[in-house]
């Protein structure tokens, strides 16, 4: 499983979970990663892409 996005370097973030009583203790918050085929000057280039650029690449240009 990839953790990183080949476009924009989107990856595994970090904080704290916070309880009720305040109580602060690690979390980790992860991206949103598919691998996707992309066709690339013709050719088919496999990549690992978040969501959020699958939709931007997908979009129609004005």
């Amino acid at each position: 499983m990839a953790i990183k996005c080949d476009i924009c370097g989107k990856s595994l973030r970090f904080g704290n979970r916070i309880s009720h009583s305040k109580q602060h203790t690690r979390r980790t918050w992860l991206p949103n990663i598919q691998p996707t085929t992309f066709t690339i000057n013709g050719t088919a280039v496999r990549l690992n892409l978040c969501t959020r650029c699958i939709r931007t690449r997908n979009k129609t240009p004005r």
